[in-house]
């Protein structure tokens, strides 16, 4: 029988907590969510509509993106939509950020509006 089975099953359980941690979004700084904020209600406002119920773009309320993987919104945000007017955020936001955005955008930011 070999003993070292539980060491490894012991770091296979620290290696996993340590990359769930790392893959938690950190929040931005209150400063940070007002700039997101106006951004999203200024310049995304102006394809999917001031309230966000749609207009050029589609509407960006909780029940529009129910159902909607997170992963794949913060995709679509980062690098747009290719032959859409979608443009790619990247530039102007961190990853964490644009996590944060659309955790924002599947609670219902519109109850946040600065």
């Amino acid at each position: 029988m070999h003993h070292g089975g539980w060491r490894s099953s012991v770091l296979v359980l620290a290696l996993t907590a340590l990359c769930a941690e790392a893959v938690a979004a950190a929040d931005p700084s209150p400063a940070r969510q007002q700039v997101l904020l106006h951004l999203l209600f200024q310049d995304c406002g102006s394809c999917h509509g001031l309230r966000l119920t749609g207009g050029l773009g589609p509407a960006l309320t909780p029940a529009a993106l129910a159902g909607k993987p997170a992963a794949l919104l913060q995709q679509v945000i980062l690098d747009g939509r290719a032959g859409t007017p979608m443009p790619p955020w990247r530039p102007f936001m961190t990853e964490d950020e644009a996590a944060w955005l659309v955790h924002q955008l599947q609670t219902g930011v519109s109850d946040a509006k600065p």
